[in-house]
């Protein structure tokens, strides 16, 4: 590793150590003295910031092995009645691989862009606020800069040419998932996950956490090492990506999705990073239950420590819905307190994804639009928000301009599921959701 990228590694951990609550100045101090550029120093202050621990007044609890998170959540419902048919199950998990690809397809050509960026590119295109997939622009604006060259130059992810869902690592993770249940069945540990990353997923095809992940386990580290070595990434918004398996296959069952979220988690992420997934996960499985927005926002916190910053962030967002009644000054609120996180952790997308969820009142396309104009993780939060309510409404009732263009069909770096059904994996989805069903 070079110099420069261990040093870009050192800063972010700097940055994570804070956020976790210790104090790293004298750390910071000793950065800014380094006057030549010696590997043997930057490693030397990743060491140090690894045994730091929180500083006393740091008001939060957040540990990372499950049965200390579960003594910190709230009281919950950890299971719900499911009174609906095989078919009307089917139609529900099959609704949330559609809407999971059409909010991730719509967030996609926007993914990384601040919420400003975007206004600029709808509003150029009279497509503001947005109502469908991405627009493309007849006519550039003699302003217009090159963000907005690169992004209108993605001609297959924009309105008028999108005839599948194109190869993304949000859904490549949920095909993963899929096909660890296939292999390993409800018995999966994290090690397995780790094995069937090493067999399946392209080393360069994944990102943050999870490259660093990967590396350590091809370095032979085991978890939850794999999730602490050399990983300023571990709250990032990786593990929420990877949750929705887990809630299609555990109807009702918000604490069985949980722990099988956690499980996942555990390779790549510590605390919040695992809570993401967690949450996430625990909300898709009580959608299969209720529609009542609020209410799987509680059931989802009642999985995840209580006096954690993920769930204030959470309850926050519920707290400014009910004040705002337009979702912007919510969002103003979401990005002062929590606009300080990087552009991909999971505190600040996952407060877009209920800011999605409350102002969309479980209409799909009102749910999907709103998270992504947000900004941010725009493809990860659309196919977050798109999985929930996609569930909610089931694949019969979501709306044609959005689910058609999709074509049924999904391209992945997963070579035996690449160019698949969506509805074929919804099928093989429900086989294990019957087999959880059964042993209630």
């Amino acid at each position: 590793m070079s110099y420069d990228e261990l040093e870009r590694l050192v800063l972010f951990e700097v940055k994570q150590r804070r956020e976790e609550g210790c104090d790293v100045s004298e750390v910071k101090s000793a950065l800014a003295k380094i006057k030549e550029k010696d590997v043997s120093q930057l490693m030397d202050l990743m060491e140090r910031l690894s045994t730091l621990n929180p500083t006393p007044d740091f008001p939060y609890n957040e540990p990372s092995i499950l049965d200390e998170i579960r003594k910190e959540r709230p009281r919950g419902p950890r299971r719900l009645s499911v009174r609906m048919s095989d078919s009307e199950i089917l139609d529900k998990i099959y609704g949330g691989w559609l809407g999971r690809c059409a909010g991730c397809l719509l967030g996609k050509p926007a993914e990384g862009l601040r919420r400003e960026h975007i206004e600029r590119w709808l509003k150029a295109a009279d497509a503001y606020p947005l109502s469908d997939y991405f627009p493309p622009l007849r006519e550039l604006p003699e302003d217009a800069e090159s963000w907005l060259k690169n992004r209108i130059s993605q001609t297959e992810l924009l309105r008028g040419n999108i005839d599948r869902m194109v190869r993304d690592d949000d859904i490549d993770y949920t095909i993963l998932n899929l096909h660890i249940l296939e292999t390993y069945g409800f018995e999966f540990t994290t090690e397995d996950i780790g094995r069937a990353w090493l067999s399946n997923l392209p080393f360069l095809r994944v990102y943050t956490a999870e490259r660093v992940a990967y590396k350590n386990l091809a370095d032979g580290l085991s978890p939850p090492k794999t999730a602490t070595h050399m990983n300023p990434y571990r709250e990032w918004i990786g593990a929420r990506i990877r949750a929705d398996t887990w809630g299609y296959v555990t109807p009702g069952m918000p604490e069985y999705g949980a722990e099988l979220a956690f499980r996942d988690a555990r390779l790549s992420h510590v605390k919040n990073g695992i809570y993401g997934e967690m949450f996430i996960s625990a909300m898709i499985s009580a959608a299969f239950a209720t529609n009542d927005i609020y209410e799987i926002i509680s059931i989802g916190l009642s999985e995840i420590p209580a006096n954690s910053r993920l769930s204030e962030a959470v309850r926050d967002v519920v707290a400014w819905r009910k004040k705002y009644s337009d979702w912007r000054e919510t969002w103003a609120k979401i990005n002062d307190k929590y606009g300080a996180y990087h552009p991909i952790h999971v505190i600040n997308n996952t407060a877009l994804v209920i800011l999605g969820l409350l102002y969309g009142e479980g209409d799909f396309e009102k749910s999907i639009t709103i998270s992504v104009m947000g900004g941010w993780d725009t493809d990860c939060n659309g196919a977050t928000v798109g999985s929930i309510v996609g569930v909610m409404l089931g694949a019969a009732r979501l709306p044609e301009k959005w689910i058609a263009p999709l074509n049924d069909r999904v391209e992945s770096v997963i070579s035996e599921y690449n160019n698949s059904r969506l509805s074929d994996l919804a099928r093989r989805t429900f086989s294990h959701a019957k087999k959880t069903l059964a042993n209630i």
